[in-house]
């Protein structure tokens, strides 16, 4: 169980009498299944977690056996969610301090048979920032919260890789948004929503205006929809035969967007489906050189010809004078 949807169990159990477990998986956004585990977990804990069946019953945890919230300040209870957060991004956000105030109150609520445990933080340590990534220039996390949190519009210059200089634009923030290690301001710019990566924000400015969001619209829901779309919208699909010393690597790499064909599969190679956004990202093929064999279409086996002879050339010996 992940440290932010532990506290926000807890804190739906500590605010009703009884919820069913369909709705404990709704709220959290996770399985039936997951929830019995996660409820599970609770018990095996040592938090007295009671479920009763029937039209009135559901899932109570006995009063005063859980999270002790009198006990943090209005401020403290909002860093509740940032418990999902590892140390990195807590800094970045300059949250590092108050996490671990809260943090601290609710450890000394636990049972004695919890406190039999060795503590979480001894034996989990969470750091999701991509593998050799050095920090990069740019509008830091810290210095825009504040004015993602006053509600207001921004007008951002965004240096875009697909653009030949910087934009400049006007933009209604939903908050920020951190993924694989890579902060990103999720907004809508002209009514259309948009991931902005901070460190492509070269300059910004509050303007004197609140944001206007769509209705019903909140940062997780845009988030989630962004990030599916990403994940699944494609412009071309590449046919292919990965070697079976590289089918796992591929997969890494490629996540969603590689499908594999199990009915085709052979002791040297795996048949898949990559999806890519542009023509042009199949050269993210080329790292695999000959253990990878792309059948079509004949425009991505054109491009990666004319990538690998440009590569070619570029590494061709001099002539000797």
């Amino acid at each position: 169980m992940t440290p932010d949807r532990f506290f926000s169990l807890m804190l739906l159990l500590a605010s009703r009498n009884a919820v069913t477990t369909q709705e404990l998986a709704s709220a959290l956004g996770v399985s039936l299944r997951t929830i019995t585990r996660d409820l599970n977990w609770l018990r095996d804990a040592g938090l007295p977690v009671t479920a009763q069946r029937g039209r009135l019953g559901g899932v109570t945890m006995l009063p005063g056996s859980g999270l002790d919230l009198t006990r943090l300040t209005p401020g403290e209870r909002d860093h509740l969610s940032l418990t999902g957060l590892d140390e990195k991004q807590r800094a970045e956000l300059n949250a590092s301090v108050d996490s671990r105030r809260v943090l601290s109150k609710i450890a000394a609520t636990q049972s004695v048979r919890a406190r039999e445990l060795l503590p979480l933080t001894d034996v989990v340590h969470v750091d999701s920032r991509p593998w050799l990534q050095a920090d990069v220039p740019g509008t830091t996390p810290a210095s825009l919260i504040g004015a993602v949190r006053r509600g207001r519009r921004l007008r951002i210059e965004y240096d875009s890789p697909r653009e030949s200089c910087p934009r400049h634009l006007v933009v209604d923030p939903y908050g920020l948004f951190a993924k694989a290690g890579t902060w990103y301001l999720v907004a809508d710019c002209a009514r259309v929503p948009r991931m902005y990566r901070l460190e492509r924000i070269t300059t910004w400015k509050e303007v004197d205006q609140p944001r206007r969001i769509r209705e019903n619209q909140t940062l997780a829901t845009v988030a989630a929809a962004l990030v599916d779309q990403w994940e699944h919208t494609h412009a071309i699909e590449v046919s292919a035969t990965i070697d079976q010393t590289q089918i796992e690597r591929a997969e890494r790499i490629f996540g969603q967007r590689l499908v594999r064909d199990d009915r085709a599969e052979s002791a040297t190679g795996h048949k898949v489906t990559i999806r890519f956004l542009h023509l042009e990202d199949v050269r993210a093929l080329l790292p695999f050189g000959s253990a990878i064999t792309v059948h079509g279409p004949t425009e991505a086996r054109a491009r990666l010809s004319d990538l690998a002879t440009s590569l070619a050339h570029h590494y061709a010996p001099s002539p000797t004078s």
